[in-house]
C-alpha cells in the first residue's frame, strides 16, 4: 500500500477517535462542558457522574462505536494487503482512534481515557477477548463500585485472555494486547493515586444524580 494512502487512512482513524461525544452531548443538550465538572474527563464515566445515565449511555455507545469503526476502515484497502499486513493495519488504526479519543483535535486535545474506544477496537479485532474484558469489568464494578479499578482490571485481562485462552493469536495481536494495560495505567494515573489514598469516587448505577460536581484537582 502506498505511503500517502496509509497516512490518510491512519489520519481518518485518528479523526474518528477525536469526535468528542461527551463534550458535544453535554454542551448541546445540557449546556454543560463535562470537562469543567467531576473528574474533568470527557468520557462516559464522568458524563454519568455529571449528567446521569441518559447522557452517559449515548456517550458510551458512540465512544465504543468509533473505536470499532476505525478498525473497520482497514477493509477499504483489504485487497491491497497480505493477511499479516492487514492485521497490523487494523491494530494501527485502533491505536490511532484511541489516541484521538485521549487527545482529540476537535476538543482542544483534552479528551477521555480511552477505555470505551479501546473496547470498540477490541470488539472489532477479537470479540471473544472483548467479552472477557466486559465480564471482568462488570464483576469488579459490582463488587467495588470503582470504575477506574474495573477499567484497569479489564485492561489487564486482555493480554491474559489472549495468551492463555487464545494462544494461537498473531504476534501483532499479542503485542497489542500487552500494550493495552500500559495505555490504561497511564491514563488512570491520577485514579490510581486516589485509589491508594482511598479517596477515589465510587459509582452507583441506580442512584439518582443530584447535579454536576465541580472539577477535581
Amino acid at each position: 500500500m502506498q505511503i500517502p494512502l496509509h497516512i490518510f487512512i491512519v489520519l481518518t482513524a485518528y479523526l474518528l477517535g477525536s469526535l468528542p461525544s461527551a463534550v458535544w452531548i453535554g454542551k448541546f443538550f445540557y449546556g454543560i462542558d463535562v470537562r469543567q465538572h467531576g473528574s474533568g474527563n470527557a468520557g462516559a464515566t464522568n458524563t454519568f457522574r455529571v449528567l446521569g445515565k441518559k447522557a452517559a449511555l449515548p456517550v458510551l455507545f458512540f465512544d465504543i462505536l468509533k473505536g470499532w469503526a476505525a478498525v473497520k476502515v482497514a477493509y477499504f484497502v483489504a485487497d491491497m494487503l497480505g493477511k499479516e499486513e492487514f492485521n497490523s493495519l487494523q491494530l494501527t488504526l485502533g491505536a490511532a482512534a484511541i489516541i484521538g479519543h485521549i487527545y482529540p483535535v476537535f476538543a482542544g486535545f483534552k479528551g477521555g481515557k480511552g477505555v470505551a474506544t479501546l473496547l470498540g477496537v477490541t470488539l472489532a479485532i477479537h470479540p471473544l477477548s472483548a467479552g472477557v474484558g466486559v465480564l471482568v469489568f462488570a464483576l469488579v464494578l459490582l463488587v467495588t463500585h470503582y470504575v477506574s479499578l474495573s477499567s484497569i482490571s479489564a485492561g489487564l485481562s486482555f493480554p491474559i485472555s489472549i495468551l492463555i485462552l487464545f494462544p494461537s493469536s498473531s504476534p501483532t495481536l499479542v503485542l497489542f494486547s500487552l500494550l493495552t494495560p500500559a495505555i490504561i495505567l497511564v491514563t488512570h494515573q491520577k485514579n490510581i493515586e486516589r485509589l491508594l489514598r482511598k479517596d477515589e469516587s465510587k459509582i452507583y448505577l441506580f442512584r439518582r444524580k443530584a447535579g454536576p460536581e465541580p472539577a477535581e484537582e
